[in-house]
């Protein structure tokens, strides 16, 4: 009988190995959901993304770098929740830019600017060559943390266990709530960078679910772009 099961597992090393880092993966992202433009944590906590331009902080004169140190300062000092400063640095594609380039270079009628055009894309080329151009995009993560959803008590669990639709309906709506105030959050940020002189935008679902893809990903993103939410189906059992 013990053989007999030591056999069974050899037949199937593939099927195991893969359960098994399936499971691991799992077991390490702490994202939950991504809906209405929100990340939704395993442990309940909601989070929003925002996307900040630069200052060139030392091309400024002095008193322009004193007042943005100031309004910096002035803006910490109002927030009472905690904000996360995320800096990545990612290598630039440049690979879709050439092919518009020679694309535009075929269609060029003026022979000087046709000439121009690959002197142009045999620069980029070569100022490629010499290293790698890289990227940096800021990013602001402004979290809402429930103090209701840290811990579940005896009877939440046993609610939803009786009255599971009527559990959701609740969440459903707790989620609205919990969003709501995060909302509120955001604007004292909106407010805070406004005065130092910093664009934000923030990220919508397609643009979340893009930028954890890459991050999560970043060989595989290169190679095979995530497609629209709008074009994706998830089956449900």
């Amino acid at each position: 009988m013990v053989k007999k099961i030591i056999n069974m597992s050899k037949n199937k090393p593939d099927k195991l190995a893969k359960n098994k880092v399936r499971v691991s993966t799992q077991e390490h992202l702490d994202i939950a959901e991504i809906k209405d433009d929100v990340v939704i944590m395993r442990d309940g906590t909601l989070r929003a993304v925002l996307l900040a331009s630069s200052i060139n902080f030392s091309l400024k004169s002095e008193d322009e770098q004193n007042a943005v140190i100031s309004s910096y300062v002035n803006f910490i000092n109002t927030i009472d929740f905690p904000l996360q400063i995320v800096v990545q640095s990612r290598e630039l594609n440049i690979d879709y830019y050439l092919e518009f380039l020679k694309k535009k270079e075929k269609e060029q009628v003026n022979q000087l600017l046709k000439i121009h055009t690959a002197e142009y894309i045999n620069y980029i080329n070569e100022l490629t060559s010499l290293g790698k151009i890289m990227n940096k995009r800021f990013y602001l993560v402004v979290p809402y943390n429930p103090l209701t959803d840290k811990r579940k008590g005896f009877f939440s669990l046993l609610l939803q266990a009786i009255k599971p639709a009527t559990a959701l309906t609740l969440r459903e709506k707790t989620f609205k709530k919990y969003k709501e105030m995060l909302n509120r959050r955001l604007e004292s940020v909106y407010n805070g960078m406004d005065s130092i002189g910093v664009g934000i935008a923030r990220l919508d679902t397609q643009a979340l679910i893009e930028l954890y893809y890459q991050s999560y990903n970043p060989e595989v993103a290169d190679n095979q772009p995530l497609d629209d939410i709008e074009k994706i189906r998830v089956e449900k059992d």
